[in-house]
C-alpha cells in the first residue's frame, strides 16, 4: 500500500518579507504591516510583522497602538494587497510546475500532494528543496516546508522548522514525532478544549493516545473519535484541489469609538456596497449575512441570518445587516469596529421565480451600471444615500 506524501509550504512573514524584498533597506529591521499607528494612537491592528519585530513581542491581530508601544522605532507600513497577490501568484505558479494537487490555505500557504512526483522530480525532500530554491530565486523570499504522510503532521512540521527550513517526517517516525508534543498542537484543540483536556490530566498527544476511543467519545461526542484518530497519526483528509471562496467580508475600524446610530448605519451601508460589488466581481451570490461588532472594551459579537434565496444586491445585504444590528445594539456601548460578511454560496444564480425575473434583471442592470461608473471614475464617484 502506497504512503501519501504531503507537503505544507508556508511563506515566512510573507507581507513583511515582500516589503523587505522590494526595499532592501528594510532588511534586518523590525517591520510591521497594518494600520497607521499614529504615534501610538492608531485604531487598527497588526496584519503581520517581520521576525525582527516579533522579538519585541509583536504579533498578528495585536492592536497597532500596542505594537507601537513595544517597538516605536519599527517601520510601520500599510497593507499592499495587490502586490502580495502578485507575488503569491508567482509562488503558486512554481507549485504547479511540480504538482497539480494543490490546496491553497491562504495567500501565502498551501498543502501539496507530492505522492506521485518521485518519477519526474525525485524524492520528496529534494522536490521541496527545489521549490524553495525556485521561490528564493524568483521572488527573493523564503518558505518553510513540512513533509509528512498526513496533513496535520505536515502543518506541524512546517511550524517547527520556521524560518526557511525543511522538516520531513517519515511514516515510521510519525508517532515518535507526535506523541511528545503538547495536545494543543492537534487540529481542533483550541484554548477551551486544551483546558478541559489538561484538567483530565491530558497534556501531551501521548497522554491523549492512551485514552480509549470510547472514553473520548463519551467526553467529547463525535469530536472524541476525531481526537483519538489524530493522536494515533490517523488523518484521512486528502489535499482538496478545488479552491473556492467561502465568504466575502469587509470591516471598518473607527478612528474614535462611535455610538452615533446614523454614522453606524452609513458605515454598514458602505460595507454592504463593497461586499455587493465584490460578489459580482467574483460571480457569486450568497444566502447568509453576518455582522460583526466590536465594542470599546474589545468585546466582539456576531449575528447572522439566512435568506431563502441567493443575492448580491446591496439593498438585500444592507437591509439584513441593519436588521441584525438593530437587534442587539445599545447606545450605551460605543463601537470600535463593525463588519459585514456574505457567505453560503451554494446554488448560485438559481431562478427562484419566473415572475420575479423581470424586476431582478432591472436590478442587475442598475448594479452593473454602478460598477461600471466606479471602475471608470473610482470608488467614491457614486454611492447610495443612507
Amino acid at each position: 500500500m502506497s504512503v501519501n506524501i504531503i507537503a505544507h509550504i508556508d511563506m515566512d512573514a510573507f507581507f513583511a518579507a515582500v516589503e523587505q524584498a522590494d526595499n532592501p533597506e528594510l532588511k534586518g529591521k523590525p517591520v510591521v504591516i497594518g494600520a497607521n499607528p499614529k504615534n501610538g494612537k492608531g485604531r487598527g491592528v497588526v496584519s503581520t510583522c517581520s521576525y525582527e519585530a516579533r522579538k519585541f513581542g509583536i504579533h498578528s491581530a495585536m492592536p497597532i497602538s500596542k505594537a507601537y508601544q513595544r517597538c516605536p522605532h519599527a517601520v510601520f507600513l500599510p497593507v499592499r494587497m495587490s502586490r502580495y497577490h502578485e507575488i503569491s501568484d508567482c509562488i503558486f505558479r512554481i507549485f504547479y510546475d511540480f504538482t497539480p494537487d494543490i490546496e491553497p490555505i491562504s495567500i501565502d500557504e498551501a498543502f501539496l500532494d507530492i505522492t506521485g512526483t518521485r518519477r519526474l522530480h525525485g524524492p520528496a525532500f529534494g522536490v521541496c528543496l527545489k521549490i524553495k530554491e525556485r521561490i528564493a530565486k524568483e521572488t527573493g523570499l523564503t518558505a518553510s516546508v513540512g513533509i509528512a504522510p498526513i496533513k496535520m503532521a505536515a502543518k506541524i512540521a512546517s511550524d517547527f522548522c520556521k524560518p526557511d527550513g525543511i522538516l520531513e517526517i517519515k511514516k515510521d517516525k510519525l508517532i515518535d514525532f507526535l506523541w511528545p508534543l503538547p495536545v494543543e498542537k492537534l487540529w481542533g484543540v483550541g484554548p477551551k478544549t486544551k483546558s478541559y483536556l489538561n484538567n483530565l490530566g491530558i497534556r501531551t498527544i501521548k497522554d491523549l493516545a492512551k485514552r480509549s476511543r470510547e472514553e473520548l467519545c463519551e467526553q467529547f461526542g463525535e469530536s472524541g473519535d476525531h481526537l483519538y484518530c489524530l493522536s494515533h497519526g490517523i488523518d484521512p483528509r486528502s489535499v482538496e484541489t478545488e479552491s473556492e471562496i467561502k465568504s466575502i467580508s469587509h470591516e471598518h475600524t473607527f478612528e474614535r469609538d462611535v455610538n452615533d446610530k446614523e454614522v453606524l448605519h452609513k458605515t454598514l451601508l458602505c460595507l454592504s456596497e463593497k461586499a455587493s460589488r465584490r460578489l459580482r466581481l467574483e460571480g457569486l451570490k450568497g444566502k447568509t449575512i453576518t455582522i460583526k461588532v466590536r465594542y470599546e472594551g474589545f468585546q466582539t459579537y456576531t449575528r447572522a441570518a439566512t435568506f431563502g434565496f441567493s443575492t448580491n444586491f446591496v439593498d438585500n445585504i444592507y437591509g439584513k445587516a441593519k436588521e441584525l444590528f438593530e437587534g442587539f445594539y445599545s447606545a450605551a456601548n460605543k463601537v470600535r469596529l463593525i463588519g459585514v460578511k456574505v457567505s453560503n454560496f451554494k446554488n448560485l444564480y438559481v431562478q427562484e421565480s419566473l415572475f420575479e425575473e423581470t424586476a431582478k434583471e432591472k436590478k442587475e442592470r442598475i448594479h452593473k451600471a454602478v460598477d461600471f461608473i466606479k471602475d471608470k471614475y473610482g470608488e467614491r464617484s457614486i454611492h447610495r444615500a443612507a
